[in-house]
């Protein structure tokens, strides 16, 4: 790593701390050369692969900004959000690889943004998987209610509900 400072490519660690649950390393470093200290950040890159073919760093932001216009008027506040975007992030990371499709991406955010809100989850889902008619609806939202009942979807033993 090259000084900032002198352009010495000789420097020693000082001091390592890992941040964002381990998935940054922030490094205090001090050239050899002319003393002063700097930091550095390491972070693991996470490329998203979109339809195209173009490969884009993964993004929490991104996760968060099409997940926020889907819970547009819901109860839903930022931190519950960022908790979505960090829970994708870590489903994604976990597969070990450094290079996800797009597709990949949005699986990882139906399931928890199913659990967070249900109406949400539709809107985000209806654009995610594209709906085109409105059976395409009902069945989700049977599968949906049938989660939120603890059943597997199309099992109407269950009887009626009050949530309609």
């Amino acid at each position: 790593m090259r000084c900032p400072f002198c352009r010495n490519s000789d420097s020693r660690v000082v001091d390592s701390r890992e941040v964002d649950d381990g998935q940054v390393i922030r490094r205090r470093r001090a050239c050899a050369q002319c003393s002063r200290r700097f930091t550095t950040v390491e972070e693991t890159v996470l490329a998203v692969i979109k339809r195209s073919g173009v490969t884009e760093s993964f993004s929490r932001d991104k996760v968060v900004r099409g997940v926020r216009r889907a819970c547009q008027g819901r109860p839903v506040d930022e931190a519950q959000l960022q908790q979505l975007a960090q829970k994708v992030e870590e489903t994604i990371r976990s597969t070990g690889s450094a290079e996800i499709p797009s597709h990949e991406v949005g699986l990882a955010i139906l399931g928890p943004l199913r659990e967070l809100d249900g109406v949400a989850y539709l809107r985000f889902a209806s654009v995610y998987r594209s709906f085109s008619s409105v059976e395409d609806f009902e069945k989700e939202i049977a599968d949906l209610r049938a989660a939120m009942a603890g059943r597997p979807a199309g099992d109407d033993a269950g009887g009626t509900t009050d949530e309609q």
